[in-house]
Formats: C-alpha cells, sequence, structure tokens
C-alpha cells in the first residue's frame, strides 16, 4: 500500500517520515501551568485532558467556588500553553506553512484557544422590597382605632 504502512492490526494507515515524527512527539507533550499564586498546579496531555492537579494548603482559602473556578483558569492556561508547545513542535518538523503543519496549528489554536474565555459577570440580585409596616388605622373610615377587632373592643366578650 502507497503513502504509509498499516498499524499494527487495526488496519489503519500509519504515516511516514516527518509526519510520524511529528505525531510521535505531538503523542508525548504536556504542559503545566499554575494559578492562585502557585497554589494550584494543573498538568494537562497533549489531549488537553487533566494528569495532575496539585494543591496547596493555601488553595483552601479560597472556598469551594473561588477553587473551582481558579481550577479552571489554571487548566485553560496549561492547555494553551500546550497549543503554544505543539506550535513549536511543528515548526521544528514539518514546518508551520506546510498544510500538514496549518491543519494541526488549526486544531489546536481553536481547541485551546490563548485568550482566556471572560467570564459572565456574577448576577446582581434586586434588593429586597421594603418590609411593610403595619399601622393602626382603621380600614374603614367609621372605625375608631382599635386593637384589631371590629368595634374597637373584644366583642366576644359579653
Amino acid at each position: 500500500m502507497q503513502g504509509g504502512d498499516l498499524g499494527a492490526g487495526d488496519g489503519a494507515p500509519r504515516p511516514r517520515g516527518t509526519t510520524a515524527a511529528l505525531a510521535d512527539r505531538v503523542a508525548t507533550l504536556s504542559a503545566s501551568a499554575t494559578g492562585a499564586d502557585g497554589a494550584i498546579t494543573v498538568t494537562v496531555a497533549s489531549s488537553g485532558n487533566v494528569t495532575g492537579l496539585d494543591l496547596d494548603d493555601r488553595a483552601l482559602g479560597l472556598g469551594a467556588p473561588g477553587l473551582a473556578g481558579e481550577i479552571l483558569r489554571t487548566m485553560r492556561r496549561a492547555q494553551s500553553s500546550l497549543a503554544d508547545e505543539v506550535e513549536t513542535a511543528v515548526a521544528e518538523t514539518v514546518g508551520a506553512d506546510t498544510e500538514t503543519g496549518k491543519a494541526i496549528l488549526d486544531g489546536f489554536t481553536q481547541r485551546f484557544p490563548a485568550d482566556e474565555p471572560r467570564e459572565p459577570a456574577a448576577p446582581v440580585m434586586p434588593s429586597p422590597p421594603p418590609f411593610p409596616s403595619f399601622t393602626t388605622t382603621p380600614t374603614l373610615p367609621h372605625q375608631a382605632p382599635g386593637n384589631g377587632y371590629e368595634s374597637g373592643r373584644d366583642s366576644r366578650a359579653r
């Protein structure tokens, strides 16, 4: 078969030459990033999956929502630095200006963009309505103010 050897029993053609070297090199890449002043370190594999997560005791001071958000931001930074490493590997093997190089770089930069996505602003809750104040004014004009009974005195006490 021209264009590549068959894979190890899977029947898929295996690339040769510089493309194979690039594939092998990209498969072994990993990247790490730190966040929260070094309290969090995230390592990702070439697929972008998290392979390591190290938390310092200082990370616990962030609280659960803060810790989750900082882990995600740090993971995204690690993934975008992975795209930078792939760019270096492509330039050193097949070249960034070749079709193969452009396709691989486009795939990584689309999956792992360099700019961090903007988080939506925290919703602002409207202030609660003022607590109702109760007055002792009668509801009907002919009633005198009383203690809440119909004539101002307890009609049940007869």
